[in-house]
């Protein structure tokens, strides 16, 4: 009985649980913009700590798991530092510049001229000679520069000052109370209960209901439901993607 619950519940537990742990070492940018050798570590570390699965030698596993965590960590720091990091990490590639298409750098990164017009929908631009640059990061992520008169508008362009951005608080998510940003506030429940009845009441009827609950920069409070605003009107404005009009 002892060997079972070792062998199906102790040992995959201790597995992933020390998986999650080396992430966690290793920081949040080993998971998600990933230099080759980030990819390279999770790569390592996803065999190594699956390889105990199938082998009865969990603890050598987690040794070498934790060994790679640190050359990782020790990887990362080396390239804070200047002279080391163009060692270390590849430069960025141009793929275009000054609405010119560099077939050289494209060669570089094995990306054709159709993969690199994709690239520049998805951002939005439909013709190379609006852009000024285009690079392939060392993530592997695509960084646009579009020319100055393909740009969106900015506030400054017409001499506007723009106010400060405010960032939405979250109150209630998911029908449960964020007492911490209400504390954050300076506000309390009563508060909360008022703002609730004096703003979305016809449509929720109780906690549960709210989605999201987000205190914006009038002081007062945006409410997403479960109930979707109703109209029965037939009109283009209100199209859905699929059969259900």
């Amino acid at each position: 009985m002892f060997d079972i619950l070792l062998e199906y519940i102790v040992k995959p537990f201790a597995i992933f649980v020390g998986g999650y742990l080396f992430l966690r070492l290793s920081g949040k940018k080993s998971i998600s913009q990933m230099h080759s050798f980030d990819l390279m570590f999770i790569l390592v570390v996803g065999t190594i700590v699956a390889e105990p699965l199938v082998t009865k030698n969990p603890y050598r596993a987690l040794y070498y798991g934790l060994n790679f965590t640190l050359l990782h960590v020790i990887f990362s720091y080396l390239t804070l530092n200047n002279k080391l990091r163009w060692l270390l990490v590849e430069s960025p590639t141009v793929l275009l510049r000054n609405g010119d298409i560099d077939e050289k750098g494209l060669r570089k990164v094995k990306m054709t001229t159709g993969e690199l017009l994709s690239e520049l929908r998805v951002k939005g631009y439909t013709n190379p000679k609006d852009i000024s640059l285009v690079s392939m990061e060392n993530s592997g992520q695509i960084s646009v520069i579009p020319k100055s008169y393909a740009r969106p508008l900015q506030p400054s362009d017409m001499d506007i000052k723009a106010p400060p951005t405010f960032i939405p608080i979250p109150i209630i998510m998911n029908g449960e109370i964020l007492d911490h940003n209400l504390k954050f506030l300076n506000k309390d429940r009563k508060w909360l209960e008022k703002q609730l009845k004096n703003e979305h009441s016809k449509n929720m009827n109780q906690l549960s209901d709210i989605t999201l609950a987000t205190y914006n920069e009038k002081g007062k409070l945006d409410i997403d439901t479960k109930h979707p605003y109703k109209n029965d009107q037939k009109k283009p404005a209100n199209y859905k993607p699929g059969n259900e009009n």
